[in-house]
């Protein structure tokens, strides 16, 4: 098993869960971050002010999946997340030792994106 995390522009979310969803990548968490990497840093203009700004809005999906579902949940966030551009995202994939879903007890796969793909 392993946690797929992606940082991702804010604009493309709809475009990742989209992508998610076509490759069954079920049981997603997200929240808004913010952050930098190699973005160039912006300056806005705030009440007629110019500010510089030094973080950059991002959401970031948290997916725990089975070992068969790294790929396909890989290869749907950078499908939904990809613009071409610097700041499109990066996507970490980490090992997890453990999942449990509450409601049922199930634990590891069982907890997870299924393991038999289709």
């Amino acid at each position: 098993m392993k946690l797929v995390v992606g940082i991702v522009r804010p604009e493309k979310a709809n475009d990742v869960l989209e992508a998610l969803y076509r490759a069954e990548v079920r049981g997603v968490s997200l929240s808004r971050v913010q952050g930098h990497g190699g973005e160039l840093e912006r300056v806005e203009t705030y009440r007629g002010t110019t500010v510089q700004m030094g973080l950059a809005e991002k959401v970031r999906f948290e997916i725990a999946v089975s070992d068969d579902f790294v790929q396909p949940t890989i290869d749907a966030l950078c499908e939904g997340a990809r613009t071409g551009h610097v700041g499109d995202g990066k996507i970490f994939v980490l090992p997890l030792d453990r999942a449990v879903r509450i409601r049922t007890g199930e634990t590891d796969h069982g907890a997870v994106t299924p393991v038999d793909k289709r």
